[in-house]
């Protein structure tokens, strides 16, 4: 099971991405370009991250998944709230990381994205 630095280590790979504290001090938001693409639920016990999906998507990652559900304090159509409590692989999660990045990284602007891509 991915703990909190697994995946907050993870996220930040992404070209281009980093860590803001919009929220508070105890709520890291990860975004690419100010465009936000992921985020810590605070006040759990539990390891949380809120993720951008496919407005389609999320609905079937609810429907089949119990640790995936509406995005906490987020627009439900496209945003998903992992649990990770270790009944997901931790391959699944990296993807959905994967794609709720490449979801924000694709709405960029040319050059925003050229700028990234050269780092």
């Amino acid at each position: 099971m991915l703990t909190r630095d697994e995946v907050k280590k993870y996220i930040l790979s992404k070209p281009g991405a980093y860590e803001d504290y919009p929220f508070g001090d105890d709520v890291p938001v990860f975004k690419i370009c100010n465009k936000m693409f992921g985020l810590f639920n605070s006040g759990n016990d539990e390891l949380r991250v809120n993720l951008k999906n496919d407005p389609s998507e999320a609905l079937y990652l609810r429907d089949n998944f119990e640790a995936i559900i509406p995005g906490y304090h987020m627009n439900k159509k496209h945003w998903n709230t992992i649990i990770i409590d270790g009944s997901l692989p931790d391959s699944m999660i990296k993807e959905l990381i994967d794609k709720s990045y490449m979801l924000v990284y694709s709405k960029l602007k040319k050059n925003e994205r050229e700028i990234i891509d050269k780092k």
